[in-house]
């Protein structure tokens, strides 16, 4: 199919997005019969008008991606709750943790009040400002560039400062989690970040709600041989607990 009229191409690409939530350059390039560059532009077109949001190597669905942090703390709040408290039951007096950007590793910090001595790393900018209302917590910030939907800090410097350290317990969110596949996040820096994460935890605790199993995301994180522990809500199914188990994987169903 070759389609040189730019509404049609642009049209098209909307539908894709529609249909499966992600598009990407290359399978672009090849169903339309025109270049890579011509795609970019399309897509870059498409993004000033705020119809979907660009990503390395292509793009996704404006619905799915464009929350603001504030936005996304508004969905499934109280789930998020309920697992940030049950995920902070797991830490102990004198542990060193990683919570990583996200709205559910959030409520985690909401629930470190109580520690006498704990040190905690994060990459994310709102997480870091609401531990700093607490007197007795160690907090360290690797440093980066800012990544302003997730609120978090990426790139070389972070890479850097993060492969010098070494932590107990990480709680790592996802965007995305495909039981057979592993888990996914929307941006290939965080991905990235993440897996230099995992590298230096000696616990490797993900922490999403439900919802997460329906989703997938851009960006591969890591499988699920070395993922500890999944803290997630009752409505998950009896299949994919079945599944992780099967992997390994301690899951643990949060309840209010």
């Amino acid at each position: 199919m070759k389609m040189k009229k730019t509404a049609q191409r642009r049209s098209f690409i909307l539908q894709k997005l529609d249909e499966v939530g992600q598009v990407n350059v290359n399978e672009l390039s090849e169903l339309l019969g025109v270049s890579e560059v011509t795609i970019r532009n399309d897509l870059d077109k498409l993004e000033k008008n705020n119809l979907l949001i660009r990503a390395h190597g292509g793009a996704f669905k404006t619905n799915n991606l464009a929350l603001t942090v504030t936005e996304k703390k508004r969905i499934n709040h109280d789930i998020k709750r309920v697992i940030g408290k049950k995920a902070a039951s797991l830490i102990k007096e004198d542990d060193s943790i990683i919570l990583d950007s996200g709205t559910t590793t959030f409520e985690i910090g909401n629930n470190l009040s109580h520690f006498k001595r704990l040190t905690v790393i994060s990459n994310a900018l709102d997480i870091v400002n609401n531990l700093a209302n607490y007197k007795n917590l160690e907090v360290f910030m690797p440093g980066g560039y800012l990544k302003e939907f997730s609120m978090s800090l990426v790139g070389p410097m972070a890479e850097r400062n993060f492969k010098q350290l070494y932590c107990n317990k990480l709680f790592l969110g996802v965007d995305g989690i495909k039981p057979n596949l592993g888990i996914f996040t929307h941006y290939m820096e965080e991905a990235y970040l993440n897996q230099i994460m995992i590298e230096i935890a000696e616990e490797v605790i993900v922490v999403s709600d439900s919802s997460k199993f329906t989703r997938s995301g851009f960006a591969f994180i890591s499988n699920f041989d070395k993922i500890d522990k999944l803290i997630t809500d009752e409505k998950i199914d009896e299949e994919t607990i079945e599944i992780l188990q099967k992997k390994n994987v301690e899951v643990i169903i949060a309840r209010p």
